[in-house]
């Protein structure tokens, strides 16, 4: 144990960690920088800032700079980036905007995030074309609708930063459309969800065009015109949302080797290659909980769970980071879906499963309980040991239940098990036989 932690990144895994060791060891001197001037900011709820049901974009903040500085008393430094590791002589070198200085450290954990994909498109730099995946991006977002009052908007990817900015958008009067590349929108969540997804969009008034590619932006100045590869179509304002990359540049610089998915290669308790370097967030890999491969799945949980380990690890109480199992769930105006574990057969046979699915609809309440809904459920497990592979939910209400499923997984429990789970029921909240059960009983059927 050192006495000198320095963490790279002030969000939810660098933040979690330094929180962590200062609470099990206030002797130990903590040093973060963080290149940007937000830190310890909830992303997810960006596109609920941008639609208006978030009052003020500090409100996402869950902790401020100078909370942690006067209350936890860690040394957080913002507006100052890391260049550079020296994973031998354990050092960092930093730049604070007028000089560049070193850094000493005895524990060192690289919580740099991702960045959000800018594909080479046209027009990309014109006004009104933005990404979102930072603080700044969401305010900009919102100054920009509140001063020009967008007519039109094009949203490009159909995944969660799509479907949440298409509603935040039409909540403020734009006329909203989405192009996708793929089939389908939503595409991890399987075609069930998807295609109830599609069609409950639609309803609300937004233009889908799927399988349909984006060659870039064109206008005067500020972007009028989305370009399609034979068309073009309206566009006051444009988000792109095609996914995000994990900063790993600096990482791979120092020597610190990637896994397979392109981010930072960990082992179960967040360590890199190098002796007393870590990484955790949305830079690193976890090992997924269904396959036991490396997975780079950058969600929030993901992250805070693992800063916290390798804070309890630091301090001397080695603990793992957690496996994950790529759990997300996503409003989509009056929808919701959810996911866990693996619902695309290819993908689980390249596992190396034979996979078996259901798919169930009901009633998320008991049937003579009001303002009940439909739920449908997927289901899939292995044929031959009828373990359960993962889940995906779709309904105006209970989707949550994904989390059912997503303790499954963790348990290795097969079909059976979950058929009989025993899970609450009262008629407020769900039938007698609740809809994820309802799916393991059709499932088990189907296996035996």
């Amino acid at each position: 144990m050192g006495d000198t932690f320095v963490v790279i990144g002030g969000d939810a895994a660098g933040m979690s960690a330094a929180s962590k060791v200062k609470r099990d060891n206030p002797e130990m001197d903590v040093v973060v920088f963080e290149k940007g001037e937000w830190v310890s900011y909830a992303a997810c709820g960006m596109p609920y800032y941008v639609k208006g049901a978030v009052d003020d974009i500090d409100d996402l903040v869950t902790v401020t700079p100078e909370e942690f500085r006067e209350e936890r008393d860690v040394d957080l430094r913002t507006g100052h980036e890391v260049v550079g590791i020296d994973p031998e002589r354990q050092t960092v070198t930093v730049d604070d905007g007028t000089e560049t200085f070193e850094q000493s450290y005895d524990s060192l954990l690289v919580a740099t995030g991702a960045t959000a994909i800018e594909p080479p498109f046209d027009g990309m730099d014109l006004d009104g074309v933005f990404t979102i995946h930072d603080m700044d991006e969401a305010e900009a977002i919102e100054t920009y609708v509140s001063e020009h009052s967008p007519e039109t908007a094009a949203i490009v990817g159909g995944g969660y930063v799509g479907i949440e900015m298409a509603e935040a958008l039409a909540e403020r009067g734009v006329d909203v459309r989405i192009y996708e590349m793929l089939p389908h929108v939503l595409q991890p969540f399987g075609e069930t969800v998807a295609e109830t997804v599609e069609e409950h969009l639609r309803e609300q008034g937004v233009g889908l065009h799927l399988e349909t590619a984006v060659s870039g932006f064109d206008g005067d100045g500020s972007v009028e015109v989305v370009e399609l590869e034979d068309d073009t179509q309206p566009a006051d304002i444009a988000i792109v949302g095609v996914g995000v990359a994990p900063n790993v540049d600096l990482a791979e610089d120092a020597g610190i080797e990637l896994g397979p998915t392109g981010a930072i290669a960990t082992d179960d308790y967040g360590r890199t290659n190098h002796e007393n370097v870590y990484a955790a967030g949305d830079c690193a890999e976890a090992r997924h909980v269904v396959t036991g491969e490396p997975d780079h799945v950058p969600l929030a949980l993901t992250a805070n769970r693992a800063g916290r380990a390798i804070g309890q690890t630091i301090t001397g109480s080695p603990t793992p980071t957690g496996d994950i199992a790529g759990t997300a769930i996503v409003k989509a105006f009056d929808l919701g879906a959810s996911r866990t574990g693996l619902i695309d057969e290819e993908r689980a046979r390249d596992a190396g499963f034979d996979p078996v699915s259901v798919t169930i609809s009901a009633a998320s309440r008991a049937h003579y309980y009001p303002d009940g809904s439909e739920l449908t459920v997927t289901l899939m497990a292995d044929r031959e040991s009828g373990r359960v592979l993962g889940s995906s939910l779709v309904g105006e209400e209970g989707v949550k239940r994904i989390d059912t499923v997503a303790t499954a997984l963790t348990a290795e429990m097969t079909v059976e098990e979950l058929q009989n789970a025993d899970l609450a029921y009262a008629p407020p909240f769900s039938p007698v036989w609740d809809p994820v059960l309802t799916a393991a009983k059709v499932l088990q059927g189907k296996l035996d």
